[in-house]
């Protein structure tokens, strides 16, 4: 049978096929669709909504709060916090909730929210937070909504920084169907890896309203024997917390990030002259420059071109980026603002065995500026770096438009 009335309902309530949503919707269908796989799986958990408001992020919680009947029916309680760490820090209780006597729910998953410069103002209350932990059936998500061109905020934006000194892994969606997927992804990785789960979302994601085929996730727990438990903990202390963050729980996120696929070759050439590593919104910056080039994938792996697409930016999978990243010629990173992934590969690769890559990313092999470390990429800058890297190498083919 085929479906011909549609509905407003159908964006929150399908469960397979093609949707019309925004991206905020599909930041209100996440916890929806958590509490729909929790129930499946048999389990009996509540779900938990707290933030505070702020460009682009601005108009989640009118969504939240237009869908809250919704919610309320799958037990998912929305809260907005008075400001971003009080809304933080609330987010401990939401995993503590067996220290306080019987309760009918066998976990709550979480999910906070706030812009860029809120990110920075929760940092201490989200690495406290974050240091002791998530609940086995709980899980937080940790939604960071940047301003990269600063166009409606008083300062750009970059969160990555902070959610790392805060020790929380960074999943960075390119679309909105990403969004879907790493939002489930990244609740399921919070509670096998016991920490916070960070989502870096920027204005142009955050802003698509598209149709959206929704995703089919399977997910894959790793299989870690022996080792500490690395859920919530009581009265840990301090240098414990951070020896299980550091040795358990980072390591763990790793390995489900490997397990499940976050991180991957969209075009893997067997002659290795080229190799783009970029994520997110770069990611679209990246393909719209090889197509404006004519470049595709057959023409891409002739030329010796590879391209990688990280969903986990940090931390890095080493043995995934030394695999990727053996017998290239170079690397070019393509990210937007202070590098992230570039000095991790740097990192990663400076003690590899052999002939190490060249690593290009905000500077050229000559130390020339190539990206900016400030305001935004487009492809327009993507495809000139790619235009000169393959000149560069000497395999720039007459058959490569150069608009």
């Amino acid at each position: 049978m085929t479906k011909t009335v549609l509905t407003l309902d159908d964006r929150y309530e399908q469960r397979t096929g093609q949707i019309f949503l925004s991206s905020m919707q599909a930041l209100v269908r996440l916890p929806l669709d958590q509490a729909r796989r929790d129930r499946a799986a048999g389990l009996v958990t509540g779900g938990y909504i707290t933030g505070y408001r702020g460009s682009p992020i601005t108009t989640l919680d009118a969504q939240l709060w237009a869908s809250s009947k919704r919610l309320q029916a799958y037990d998912i309680h929305f809260e907005p916090g008075l400001n971003e760490e009080l809304a933080a820090t609330s987010l401990r209780g939401a995993q503590q909730l067996q220290w306080f006597g019987k309760s009918k729910f066998q976990g709550v998953f979480a999910m906070w929210y706030a812009k860029g410069l809120g990110v920075d103002r929760a940092c201490e209350a989200l690495k406290l937070a974050n240091f002791e932990g998530t609940a086995i059936h709980g899980g937080v998500l940790v939604v960071a909504g940047d301003d990269h061109a600063a166009k409606s905020s008083a300062s750009a934006h970059q969160s990555e920084h902070t959610l790392i000194a805060g020790f929380i892994p960074i999943l960075a969606p390119s679309t909105t169907d990403e969004i879907l997927e790493y939002g489930q992804l990244g609740w399921e990785l919070s509670r096998f890896s016991g920490l916070y789960v960070g989502l870096k979302t920027v204005t142009d994601t955050l802003d698509l309203t598209s149709s959206v085929t929704l995703p089919a996730i399977s997910i894959v727990r790793p299989d870690i024997t022996g080792g500490p438990d690395r859920n919530l903990r009581r009265s840990l202390p301090a240098l414990q917390q951070e020896s299980l963050v550091v040795n358990a729980r980072l390591p763990a996120a790793v390995l489900f990030a490997r397990a499940n696929g976050l991180n991957r070759v969209v075009i893997g050439a067997e002659r290795r002259n080229l190799t783009i590593i970029t994520a997110g919104k770069s990611y679209l910056d990246v393909r719209q420059a090889l197509s404006d080039l004519g470049l595709d994938e057959v023409q891409c792996r002739a030329l010796g071109v590879s391209l990688v697409k990280l969903g986990m930016t940090w931390p890095l999978d080493q043995d995934f980026v030394r695999g990727v990243c053996a017998g290239s010629r170079e690397l070019l990173v393509v990210e937007e603002k202070r590098p992230v992934i570039e000095e991790q590969l740097a990192n990663e690769l400076y003690g590899m065995a052999g002939d190490r890559p060249t690593i290009l990313g905000k500077r050229d092999a000559q130390g020339r500026a190539l990206f900016p470390l400030d305001g935004v990429l487009d492809p327009a800058m993507v495809r000139r770096a790619i235009v000169q890297r393959l000149d560069g190498l000497g395999v720039l083919s007459a058959a490569v438009r150069t608009p």
